[in-house]
């Protein structure tokens, strides 16, 4: 498979999370986001605005440092919101149920690098860094599967 790229640079926090309202409206079950960047790189600000946009009522959306798997009931979909930074191995990923939701599920993983070889080959993979201001943030995409590059049209526009 080829590998293709976009990037897209946001202003703000408020541009960030419109980018994931666009493209969290473009996901379907068995659609694995994966979320790089450093802590504070704004990870979870986007994963928070995702799935906000997709429940059909409001609900707090915390971070899952800690419980390391969120799961949200979304318009007939589940949606899994993992933070696997305290991951030791990729069995622990096994042990969460990840592997079957990647089937079942939106999933937005932060930390993917703690998954290894169990990443999905058809993941959308969003790298964060911060850019020349405080509230900038520049995104890479990178993906393999071809359907990315059909759904991501439009979704790329800020």
């Amino acid at each position: 498979m080829l590998q293709e790229t976009a990037q897209i640079t946001l202003s703000s926090p408020e541009q960030t999370a419109a980018f994931a309202v666009r493209l969290g409206a473009c996901l379907t079950a068995g659609d694995t986001v994966l979320l790089e960047g450093s802590i504070g790189a704004g990870k979870t600000h986007f994963a928070r605005s995702l799935i906000q946009s997709r429940l059909t009522a409001p609900e707090d959306v915390p971070s899952p440092t800690f419980t390391l798997v969120q799961t949200y009931e979304a318009d007939g979909v589940e949606i899994w919101h993992s933070d696997l930074y305290r991951l030791t191995s990729p069995d622990e990923v096994i042990e969460l149920g990840l592997i079957d939701a990647f089937d079942t599920a939106i999933c937005l993983v932060e930390w993917p690098d703690r998954l290894g070889d169990l990443t999905p080959r058809d993941a959308l993979t969003l790298r964060f860094t911060q850019g020349d201001s405080e509230d900038k943030r520049v995104i890479s995409l990178t993906w393999e599967d071809a359907k990315w590059s059909s759904r991501l049209n439009g979704v790329l526009d800020d």
